[in-house]
């Protein structure tokens, strides 16, 4: 089953990933989720009351509406659930689960995922690219509310409702946002910056790599607290923070921009290799992709647009590549392919 959608050529569809958003050259994304348990099940479901669970929302999937479809984990080949995984829209644990049960409620545009049998029964998630945590929260608490008329939640007058982690009762909700924050890294002021904020309360992970270092310059600031607090508290912290983080990258960049040709020299170089390599893994992509997206950002490098970045970010993750050229790879096929595809994009 092929649930890639491609990006329309005559611009009337285009998936949330693909798109520019509010102060998107720093924060690619927010999500907002939901954790949710359906009253009248047990929290850790056996096969066969999963199933039960799926059925039953399966047969009230239209009710729902958004243009949601349904789609079982066990329907779905290795390659579209990483493509999924990579895009952010399920966990790598639950789309890879060994029993192979589960399910998603999905939309075209892929903005509303709704995984269902995960730790809890639904985590209801809503995306948007850019800093959009107001308008993706309003969009998120709207499908939240039709599904809690129709299905009914485990809520508790005391707590709020009710998760399979504690760390997640009350509200339910998880929000984050996504930053690039390559000025910070090339100034050397990221820790001291992630120092700051964890002395807000506030979770902030970097991208690792197999050796444990940051890839790409990616971050992503998400809210700790759940309990005793409303949705609307933790979207202002946490756009708090991040607007904070924002100001702090910009300054950054405006030293980096100061720097004239040696700065050039770094993102030009950066480019050439993209352009020019013949083989290439994911991880010295997404590092050559920091410092080429840093270059369009401040104008520098004006070959690219906003979009082939994004479509690079997309396709040099192996799942999506292998969706783009409708192929199935190993490692080394995987590199050349990558370059390839690179070439593609840039000559767009």
């Amino acid at each position: 089953m092929n649930l890639y959608i491609r990006d329309r050529k005559d611009g009337s569809l285009m998936n949330w990933y693909l798109q520019s958003g509010k102060e998107s050259d720093i924060a690619s994304s927010t999500r907002i989720r939901f954790s949710r348990n359906i009253k009248g099940y047990k929290f850790n479901l056996t096969k066969k009351e999963l199933q039960d669970l799926e059925n039953k929302i399966k047969e009230n999937v239209y009710l729902i509406g958004y243009g949601l479809n349904f789609l079982k984990l066990e329907d779905m080949d290795d390659i579209t659930k990483l493509s999924l995984v990579e895009k952010g829209l399920v966990n790598f644990k639950f789309a890879f689960k060994s029993n192979n049960i589960g399910a998603i409620l999905i939309n075209d545009e892929e903005n509303i995922c709704i995984m269902i049998g995960e730790d809890d029964h639904l985590k209801i998630q809503v995306f948007s690219s850019g800093l959009e945590l107001e308008n993706t929260l309003n969009l998120a608490i709207e499908i939240d509310k039709k599904i809690e008329d129709i299905f009914g939640y485990c809520v508790s007058k005391q707590y709020g409702y009710l998760t399979a982690c504690p760390n997640n009762i009350g509200t339910g909700l998880k929000a984050s946002v996504k930053l690039h924050l390559p000025g910070l890294a090339k100034t050397r002021n990221t820790e001291k910056v992630l120092e700051a904020i964890n002395n807000f309360g506030i979770n902030i992970k970097g991208v690792y790599d197999e050796a444990g270092h940051i890839v790409g310059d990616m971050y992503e600031i998400s809210n700790k607290k759940t309990l005793g607090i409303t949705e609307n508290e933790i979207i202002q912290n946490i756009k708090i923070i991040v607007e904070k983080v924002i100001k702090q990258e910009r300054e950054a960049r405006r030293f980096l921009a100061n720097e004239g040709i040696e700065v050039e020299d770094l993102i030009y170089r950066n480019y050439g290799i993209l352009t020019n390599c013949k083989k290439i893994t994911m991880e010295e992509a997404e590092n050559l992709l920091s410092t080429v997206k840093l270059g369009v950002d401040l104008g520098i490098l004006k070959e690219l647009s906003d979009l082939q970045i994004q479509k690079m970010y997309l396709y040099i993750q192996p799942g999506n590549l292998q969706k783009y050229f409708g192929e199935q790879y190993e490692r080394l096929d995987r590199e050349i392919k990558r370059a390839e595809m690179i070439k593609q994009v840039i000559n767009q």
